[in-house]
């Protein structure tokens, strides 16, 4: 093996571990709805944090691998962790270590040194905020759009640290620089193309190594068609399937193995669509792989209850935009249907603002307001979904 594969085997080992110290760190709180306080736990894999994490010896040492300071308390040396054996045991043996560190210096360890891997650490900033998601993690996929602009945005605002994630490029880029206008380090941008299961599994070891986890999902990712079933070409609809469906899959998947690794619940939150309930003539290849994508997530809530994930939906109808981001599927089917219609721009949102009940413009933020009523846990629920359509008849049961 090659240094280069030894550094790559070495961060995905710590990678598996930092979940699961980050889970062993969070306190109780006896809370039902809200049962632990997470840390956001960083990581240090520099020659130096490594040779210093190397031997017991170095917690004496005058000083500790920069950004660390002896004013953190003694580092906790793990031994015998066999790091590529069964996560329980795993889990086991590093549950018992922080449990004897604990018991005899009257508090959880804040640096954790693992052989030959690196350094894991709790932020020692000092946030003195009492937003109801502080220090929790939420990764969006697909956010670099009007959705996704809001519910990002609404997550920050309530505490959140985040990650917006998209294919990379320049688009990303952009986005993630806005939002670190709002919240600074709290936001970071990771590309994950969600139907490459490769790219996704890197995605979740950059988060974890930045830190430690995650607890909160939006799976926002989707891409739209406007063709009536009789001139789709077998291709395109593949492509929505990938994207929709398979992406859906991959990310329920990957993030339940998270979730269950960290050992502290979570939260999935699926951007489905009105056109689930009420699917719409020359919207078919959208309407059915989103519904597959909503079903997905139906299915994830009976089957992750059990780890104290809860997975639920919100159905919005037309989003146009949200400040500057425009709605990435209106920019694709948008001129189709104004064609249509007969219609501009500004007509074609007053033709969908009209037809719901409320007469309401139906917003990015609204959106990012359902997500934020699963994210802060208001009710006990899990299998649920939050229409945000204005009220449309044709969309009930509601």
């Amino acid at each position: 093996m090659t240094d280069n594969e030894s550094k790559q085997n070495s961060v995905k080992q710590l990678a598996k571990i930092a979940p699961i110290v980050r889970g062993l760190l969070a306190e109780p709180t006896g809370n039902q709805d809200i049962p632990y306080n997470p840390v956001i736990l960083k990581s240090l894999t520099s020659k130096e944090a490594v040779e210093f994490a190397d031997s017991v010896k170095n917690a004496e040492a005058q000083e500790y691998p920069a950004p660390l300071t002896k004013d953190q308390g003694l580092p906790l040396f793990p031994e015998a962790l066999d790091i590529n054996g069964p996560a329980e045991e795993l889990r086991k043996k590093l549950s018992d270590s922080i449990a004897d560190y604990s018991a005899q210096y009257n508090s959880k360890p804040t640096i954790i040194c693992l052989r030959s891997l690196g350094i894991l650490f709790v932020d020692p900033g000092v946030d003195k905020s009492v937003l109801p998601l502080k220090n929790k993690v939420a990764l969006v996929t697909g956010a670099a759009g009007a959705i996704g602009y809001g519910i990002c945005c609404g997550l920050l605002e309530k505490g959140c640290h985040l990650i917006a994630t998209d294919l990379p490029g320049e688009k990303l880029d952009s986005f993630t620089a806005d939002l670190k206008q709002i919240a600074g380090d709290r936001v970071t941008g990771i590309p994950i193309d969600v139907t490459n299961e490769g790219s996704f599994v890197r995605g979740l070891e950059s988060i974890s190594l930045a830190w430690g986890g995650i607890d909160i999902v939006v799976v926002n990712a989707g891409i739209p068609l406007a063709k009536f079933l009789k001139d789709i070409d077998l291709d395109d609809f593949r492509r929505l399937e990938k994207v929709n469906i398979e992406g859906t899959f991959l990310t329920l998947r990957e993030i339940a193995r998270h979730f269950i690794l960290q050992g502290t619940g979570g939260d999935i939150i699926i951007v489905s669509t009105k056109n689930v309930p009420s699917p719409g003539a020359g919207f078919g290849a959208y309407s059915a792989t989103k519904a597959a994508s909503h079903q997905l997530g139906r299915i994830a809530s009976l089957e992750l209850a059990q780890y104290g994930v809860r997975v639920n939906m919100v159905a919005p109808d037309a989003v146009f935009s949200e400040g500057k981001y425009k709605s990435g599927l209106w920019e694709e089917i948008g001129p189709d249907r104004m064609k249509a219609r007969g219609l501009d721009e500004d007509g074609l949102q007053e033709y969908y603002q009209s037809r719901n009940l409320l007469k309401a413009k139906v917003t990015g933020r609204h959106v990012s307001n359902a997500v934020l009523f699963f994210a802060t846990r208001q009710t006990p629920t899990t299998g649920a979904t939050i229409p945000v359509d204005g009220g449309l008849p044709d969309a009930t049961p509601r």
